[in-house]
């Protein structure tokens, strides 16, 4: 376990934020089915589910960061490429629709937050997530899901900006092509944040819970 990983990770002060694990960005009938097929090949998701099942054991809040669009399109952002690309996609992310419910096998517990966002590329800022950490008295939050390349990264460097102590699990983020992942994670997030592997983020949740 890395080092800074210790006292990182108590119950009362940790918050998993997962990262648009939703059907139709991971799902069997995904919007973008080559960063699915590595998120489910990598065996990312499924360790985004066991750090799911291990928060809801001990105690840890879970937030489920969704993004998702209204069929008329209103307050979607439209000034970068991507959301116009998003557009054009054959499985858009419509509010209420399959397509936004978080994806198998995550299990969502009552006790969970989903956030849902119709605009921008960040799952935190402008989102509502900050003002919930801060009343949930959040001081780590442990980052997973997709994308590597884009919402996963902003949610990062969004929580450190906040004050927070990323924690990011390295093997259950996903993102595209498959080698630009770990890249990122060493040149970049491990600059800002504490990585370390799902296992190891397991222990630490699971021997915080037991101190208690």
């Amino acid at each position: 376990m890395p080092e800074q990983l210790s006292g990182l990770l108590e119950p009362a002060g940790t918050v998993l934020l997962t990262v648009e694990c939703q059907q139709g960005v991971v799902g069997p009938d995904s919007a973008l089915p080559e960063l699915a097929r590595e998120a489910r090949s990598s065996g990312a998701l499924r360790n985004v589910a066991r750090l799911v099942a291990a928060a809801h054991e001990t105690g840890v809040q879970v937030i489920h960061a969704i993004a998702e669009r209204r069929p008329d399109g209103r307050g979607a952002s439209r000034n970068a490429r991507l959301f116009r690309a998003a557009e054009r996609l054959p499985v858009q992310q419509l509010s209420g629709s399959t397509a936004v419910r978080i994806a198998s096998p995550i299990e969502v517990a009552e006790e969970d937050l989903v956030v849902r966002r119709l605009h921008g590329l960040s799952p935190v800022h402008g989102t509502g997530v900050d003002a919930l950490l801060r009343n949930l008295g959040c001081r780590t939050l442990i980052v997973a899901g997709v994308s590597a390349n884009v919402a996963v990264p902003n949610a990062v460097f969004d929580a450190v900006n906040l004050g927070y102590t990323a924690v990011v699990p390295a093997d259950a983020i996903a993102g595209v092509p498959a080698d630009y992942t770990p890249a990122m994670i060493r040149n970049t997030l491990a600059l800002v944040a504490t990585v370390a592997t799902t296992d190891e983020v397991l222990g630490g949740l699971r021997r915080a819970y037991a101190r208690r």
